[in-house]
């Protein structure tokens, strides 16, 4: 079996990246031409305050939503996949020094995903 090197190890960390960001692209660009379909001749009504609705706070309503076919759900999906993209990148680090018995390096990385999950 292969030993995972370095050049490796960043290669597939930067098409990771790469295509998280270009599949969040693709999704909020898709519901931002659901919701400009469906929304765009519509004016504002700045009078009416309505708080943000449970389907773009909680994911089981926010999916049904998207079954349904509403854009703003699926942007703010897209929004999470882009928030989600670093995240699994450092997740595969780990994985990655791991696997390189890189263990100071796997450490730092381990400390670094659970900073950044107490924040979420």
């Amino acid at each position: 079996m292969k030993k995972i090197q370095d050049q490796d190890l960043e290669r597939i960390i930067g098409q990771l990246l790469r295509y998280g960001v270009l599949l969040s692209s693709l999704v909020v660009l898709a519901g931002g031409i659901v919701y400009l379909i469906r929304h765009g001749g519509e004016s504002p009504q700045f009078g009416t305050f309505r708080g943000e609705p449970d389907k773009m706070k909680n994911p089981a309503p926010m999916w049904k939503a998207i079954i349904k076919g509403e854009g703003r759900p699926l942007i703010q999906l897209g929004l999470l996949i882009l928030i989600a993209t670093p995240i699994a990148r450092i997740v595969f680090s780990i994985f990655g020094y791991l696997s390189e018995r890189d263990y100071l390096y796997m450490l730092i990385t381990g400390v670094v995903l659970s900073v950044i999950l107490w924040n979420l």
